[in-house]
């Protein structure tokens, strides 16, 4: 057997570093358009000086957050099921929404409540799917969306096969999924990126990176600059914004959709935000973050920042806002009676969406729990 001694290290070839030379380089890009305040750092997009576009953008985000806290009031007095906030993430997923058109496809996590309110989900349905009943996802509206994705970047490669399906019928559409900062560590995030990139599908991963996944720190689940550079191993075109300016966001996710709607193949947008409420209802956050750290980034407020803006414009006055929360406060209490309205949902439905016919696995199981029912 040999055996390497010391004296031989310095026999070992060392690569010259003449001999080396970068074969590829990279570049992760930043997009900012408003900052902290509402003030312009950077030449702005069309659409941001058209009050067309940005008020119903801003009536979707506060939508969103006071829909959040009734929901969060709801699940306290035991009228939902746990439930997740999205406070203080409104311009991420109100502005990908906002990006998409109605024919394109959404596979959300379940915090995408903005981005279900923009593509037509109505509050009473949202409402009901919290309760636990499973028709609260036959929508009215985007019916070819994904339902809420529960297990984590599944949803990744679910869009990756739907934009598959586009692809070979040649449908100008695009799979839009979103995930967490927690999901790119999972290997079915890098898997979908890489049949995307290798197959130039009209896919575009959104990642809502709120730097907690539930109680890890971003820091302390991957050493990554950036999350959105993990796309780079797939091919794909990469950019990081400020997920609380939704300028930024949707600027960004349009621009991403409408390249992999005329074939120019999938692409990543990490929107740095923050997540301002707990993991979700059955979560305590206090545990493990400081509130120091959630009061210095309320100065980051999605809602304040557009406020400003519009304001400044003098697109939006103190009677505007006044009018509008009144309006959705309405609306919101409508869909609260609206929901419990609603009879129980039979157990036997439990089993009428999993299949277009039921396996024998499944059929009897549905047979004995008829059986007990009527025992």
């Amino acid at each position: 057997m040999n055996v390497l001694r010391s004296s031989d290290e310095a026999k070992i070839p060392v690569p010259d570093r003449r001999s080396r030379r970068p074969v590829a380089t990279f570049e992760i890009a930043y997009r900012q358009y408003l900052d902290e305040t509402g003030v312009p750092v950077a030449d702005l997009p069309a659409f941001a000086r058209d009050p067309e576009v940005l008020l119903p953008i801003y009536r979707a985000m506060t939508l969103t957050r006071l829909f959040d806290a009734r929901a969060v009031s709801m699940q306290r007095t035991g009228q939902l099921g746990t439930y997740p906030s999205s406070l203080g993430q409104e311009a991420t997923t109100v502005g990908l929404a906002s990006a998409m058109r109605p024919e394109d496809v959404l596979f959300p996590t379940y915090r995408e409540h903005g981005a279900l309110h923009w593509r037509g989900v109505t509050m009473e349905e949202m409402l009901l799917y919290w309760t636990g009943d499973e028709r609260g996802l036959k929508w009215r509206g985007p019916v070819e969306d994904f339902p809420p994705a529960i297990p984590i970047a599944t949803q990744t490669l679910h869009a990756a096969g739907a934009a598959t399906a586009f692809k070979i019928r040649r449908q100008p559409r695009v799979a839009v999924a979103v995930l967490g900062d927690g999901a790119t560590s999972k290997g079915d995030f890098y898997e979908a990126m890489n049949v995307a990139g290798i197959w130039e599908l009209p896919v575009v991963f959104v990642i809502n990176n709120n730097q907690w996944a539930i109680s890890v720190p971003r820091g302390a689940q991957t050493a990554a600059a950036t999350l959105a550079q993990k796309g780079i191993a797939g091919g794909l075109p990469c950019e990081q914004v400020d997920g609380n300016d939704v300028i930024a966001v949707h600027a960004a996710v349009s621009e991403a959709v409408e390249r992999a709607r005329n074939d120019g193949g999938a692409a990543v947008v990490e929107a740095i935000t923050y997540r301002m409420s707990d993991h979700t209802t059955a979560d305590d956050a206090t545990r493990y973050r400081l509130e120091d750290e959630v009061s210095a980034m309320w100065k980051r407020d999605p809602l304040a920042r557009l406020r400003a803006w519009i304001g400044d414009n003098g697109w939006w006055v103190k009677e505007d806002e006044e009018a509008l929360v009144e309006d959705i406060r309405r609306r919101i209490e409508a869909a609260r009676i609206a929901l419990a309205a609603h009879s129980p949902q039979e157990p036997g439905e439990l089993f009428d969406d999993l299949y277009a016919e039921l396996p024998p696995s499944l059929r009897w199981q549905r047979a004995a729990m008829e059986d007990f029912r009527d025992d």
